[in-house]
């Protein structure tokens, strides 16, 4: 076994690595940028490695600097987790060549099944079922077209070099198809440097299966047995389980052993995944191979109380399989969720941001990037930071356990995709198992409204216990520095006004009893519970799960999963600032790159106001009327948070 390694990788995968290494007594060696110079998958490592700048191409992805980092560290070998450098052949071959050992298949195994192409013949010659489609990648429309009318349609279009489904193209007729093969050839091109494509007949509704593999050097192969990753959404997973549901056991018999007779064929070793997709019909078919470890490797731990990462280890120092295929056994059903830092209400935009605090659930796994005291989502990296799991007896224990996990976790500070989850895992159709790749798509295009009078509500109770707790005595009205209103039948206990982005909302408090606040809002009179958790306040509103965090005159609220920051503020103060206009908010915490306008500028509704960068994406701001720009409150350069203030637009009568 190995003595030291260095994971060149960051955040939760990073930390999930090493968890492994310090339980066999491996020493690891951290890397990291510049951004994640304080991050927490340092902590613990025999040695940390500065390998660049803050941006991916300067630091994870330069493979020269992470190989010198492992040989000035004394490190025999290197882990690339996933993402970044796991699929990159010329990287595990240098890797390689300079006398380490790179933790995953070899480069030849990993180059040919980066080929799309040449995967489905390899596949196709070991009796592997393939959909119809080309036999060649192409960037010739002519070709294409002919290849589409062999097929018929619908069609998908793939990237040859691609994966994530990044680029993929969905055709149902011919008259589509001239943009759509445009469309797949500029993203494969700007992305992976290679604009072919292959054509493959769409399969409408599958469910995404996905067989967890292990191959040694002595020739032995196993399977682990198999994943449902049906529920992602524009072909990203989110929510994965072991094993897949209402499946019948003659085809996942056939599934299992499709996947280890690939396997042998290529002679694979050590961790893979070999993905299919599953027809309504009954009829799976090969997809891709991905040689590395995947996101979703928890739920297979769970179910066979394996570790995944031990495997690799052992399997990259020339052992053999831990445990032959009949010693492998699978117990329980197991689920996890992807939770990211993005918001659903805003189409999922990425949502870098800083965690001020971390509350994880109690009785699930946490694979998590950071720990309870907080910690940084970069805008440079993909804004996946934790993972969730839990594991029952059945699947609707599991799907209860992480139901429940989700409505405990609490990230002030962050926007996520908390509430969304909570959303998908109440959803019938999930709880009944009846899934298939679009149905988060059809969930997704009827988000949900914003919880924004039962977040005041909750603000308000939080102030309103603050103050009777400071006060020591029994409410008598009044509400200290944020009192601002003389008591009134409709508001006995006072009133609260609050900013939200470039809304004004006022909350009336009307009793309260013990641990129960009632307050009006919006013409809504809301029951809030609550209670204290350290620096948190929690409990129920209307049905949601809430928790807040004071930020001196700010409050940060989480309520049903949905991240909002509210701001107090004195009513005499909103009504001498009405007129100055309606106020325009970034949506996403980023960068100002563009102003194009100015101070007393006369606009058009929907005329561009402002663009904010965030992870690489420009996000063009508008103007929410015609009028006029009476104030801009950002300077270009200028870095802002989600619902920061960024310019003021005035009616104008003309």
């Amino acid at each position: 076994m190995f003595k030291r390694i260095l994971i060149a990788n960051r955040g939760e995968i990073a930390r999930r690595i090493a968890r492994s290494c310090r339980r066999l007594g491996i020493e690891h060696v951290a890397v990291y940028s510049t951004a994640d110079a304080g991050a927490a998958h340092l902590e613990g490592a025999a040695e940390r490695r500065w390998i660049g700048e803050a941006p991916a191409s300067a630091s994870y992805l330069n493979g020269e600097a992470i190989i010198a980092a492992a040989l000035d560290s004394g490190c025999e070998a290197i882990h690339p987790g996933y993402g970044f450098l796991s699929e990159n052949a010329d990287f595990a071959r240098a890797v390689t060549a300079a006398g380490l050992v790179f933790i995953g298949p070899d480069a030849d195994t990993i180059a040919q099944m980066g080929d799309k192409a040449r995967a489905r013949q390899l596949m196709a010659a070991a009796g592997v079922p393939v959909t119809p489609g080309s036999a060649e990648a192409t960037e010739s429309y002519g070709l294409i077209l002919e290849s589409c009318a062999e097929i018929g349609y619908p069609v998908i279009l793939k990237p040859v070099a691609g994966g994530g489904g990044k680029g993929m193209q969905v055709v149902w007729e011919e008259a589509a198809l001239r943009e759509a093969v445009d469309a797949a050839v500029r993203v494969g091109r700007s992305s992976f440097g290679d604009g072919r494509l292959l054509v493959e007949r769409y399969i409408a509704r599958p469910r995404h299966l996905e067989v967890q593999v292990f191959g040694d050097r002595h020739g032995n192969v196993a399977h682990l047995f198999e994943r449902e990753c049906s529920l992602q959404r524009r072909h990203q997973k989110i929510i994965e389980e072991a094993p897949a549901c209402a499946m019948p056991a003659a085809t996942r018999a056939a599934l299992l052993d499709t996947a280890v007779r690939g396997a042998t064929a290529i002679g694979y070793q050590n961790a893979g995944t070999f993905e299919f997709i599953l027809a309504p019909d009954g009829q799976f078919y090969f997809l891709e191979v991905n040689t590395r470890l995947q996101v979703e490797h928890p739920v297979t731990e769970a179910v066979t109380g394996l570790d995944l990462v031990e495997w690799q280890l052992r399997v990259a120092a020339g052992e053999a399989l831990p445990l032959r295929q009949e010693e492998i056994r699978a117990d329980g059903h197991a689920i996890e969720c992807r939770v990211y830092a993005e918001d659903p209400l805003r189409e999922f935009a990425p949502m870098p941001g800083k965690a001020l605090l971390a509350r994880w659930p109690q009785g699930c796994r946490v694979d998590a990037a950071f720990d309870g005291d907080g910690g940084e989502v970069p805008a440079f990296y993909d804004p996946m930071l934790a993972k969730l799991i839990a594991h029952g007896g059945s699947r609707a224990a599991a799907l209860d356990a992480l139901q429940a996990a989700a409505r405990d976790t609490a990230l002030p500070g962050l926007s996520t995709n908390l509430g969304f989850i909570e959303r998908l895992l109440r959803e019938p159709r999930v709880r009944a198992g009846q899934l298939d790749t679009h149905l988060v798509d059809q969930l997704a295009a009827a988000p949900e409204a914003a919880p924004l009078a039962e977040a005041v509500a909750c603000a308000a109770a939080v102030e309103l216990t603050l103050a009777c707790v400071e006060s020591s005595s029994p409410w008598q009205g009044g509400i200290g520095p944020h009192d601002r209103a003389a008591l009134d039948p409709d508001a006995p206990l006072g009133r609260l006004s609050y900013r939200a982005g470039a809304s004004r909302w006022q909350a009336r408090l009307l009793e309260r009893s013990g641990a129960q606040v009632r307050a009006a809002v919006a013409e809504r009179s809301l029951r809030v519970e609550l209670r204290r958790d350290g620096e948190l306040w929690r409990g129920e509103v209307d049905g949601r799960q809430w928790s807040a965090l004071p930020c001196g005159d700010d409050m940060e609220l989480t309520v049903g999963g949905h991240r909002l920051r509210l701001q107090a503020e004195q009513p005499e103060a909103a009504e001498a600032d009405a007129d100055a206009g309606q106020r325009v908010a970034s949506p996403m915490p980023g960068t100002v790159v563009a102003l194009p306008v100015a101070v007393n500028e006369r606009v058009e509704a929907n005329q561009v106001l402002a663009v904010v960068e965030a992870m690489k994406m420009e996000n063009r701001i508008y103007a929410p009327r015609a009028g006029v720009v009476s104030a801009l409150h950002c300077q270009v350069g200028d870095i802002v948070a989600a619902d920061q203030l960024l310019a003021s637009v005035a009616a104008d009568e003309a």
